[in-house]
Order: structure tokens, then sequence, then C-alpha cells
């Protein structure tokens, strides 16, 4: 059974809507840090923190792509794409991140997914649902 983990970008978030795009610069962007964390340990620390290569199909149509693993036998799959959905609470819909894991996906690619909504939710000002139900809250409460 595939799980799902989703960032909300609520009214107090830095941005109310991202473009898929955008979406993937975070997460190159998350690639380079890391590297330069490696560089300073002198490890190859890109390899292990971002262990997988961005993939898009054309029926995604700018909503969604898929991390691929590159040791399938550590990684597998992870699903990223952008939703809305309408809120009671609010008079407009809430955009959202989804990161989905599929049949296949280990829990490699759990604890990555983990650490991508965090990373995301962090940078983002979001509110991250994370795959056991629990929420984090990444934006300043009033």
């Amino acid at each position: 059974m595939s799980q799902s983990a989703y960032v909300k970008l609520v009214p107090a978030s830095e941005k109310q809507v991202i473009t898929i795009d955008e979406l993937k610069d975070l997460l190159l962007y998350y690639r380079s840090i890391t590297t330069k964390t490696g560089e300073q340990l002198s490890w190859g620390y890109a390899d292990a923190a971002f262990p997988y290569t961005i993939e898009e199909k054309e029926e995604a149509a700018g909503q969604w792509f898929y991390l691929k693993g590159i040791d399938q036998r550590k990684n597998k799959y992870i699903l990223v794409g952008l939703g809305t959905e309408k809120d009671a609470n609010v008079d407009h819909d809430i955009n959202y991140i989804q990161v989905t894991l599929t049949e296949v996906s280990t829990h490699g690619d759990k604890g990555k997914a983990n650490e991508f909504c965090k990373f995301i939710a962090s940078k983002l000002k979001g509110e991250l649902h994370l795959f056991n139900g629990r929420v984090m809250y990444y934006y300043p409460k009033k």
C-alpha cells in the first residue's frame, strides 16, 4: 500500500503557490548544499544524502515527477507532485506538495522522503503532514 506525506502551503507560508520547476530547484539546492558539506568533510556525502535522479514522464504535464534511486538495491522510487484542496477555514484553495512512497519503495526511501519533506517544509514555512499522520508546523504562529 502506498503512503503519502504532504507539505501544505498555508497563508502564513513563504509562498502560497509553487511550480514543479521551483520544487525541482529546491531538491537540486538540497543536493548542492549536501555536496558542499561532503567537500568540507572530505567525504562523498552528496551521494548518500541525495541518492536519486530526478525523472519526469511526458504524461506528468508539469504536475509530478519521481525520484529514481541510483542504487536500486537500497532506494527505488519516490513520487513528488502538486495539488490543491478546498479548506473550509479559508475562502481559497490550499496548495500542497505530495510526496508518495510506492508499493516497491524501501525503508531507505521512506527515511529520505521524510528528510526531503522536512527540508521543503522548512524552506517554504509550510505545514508538514508526515507519513505517520503527525503534523509539524514550520510557519510562524500568531
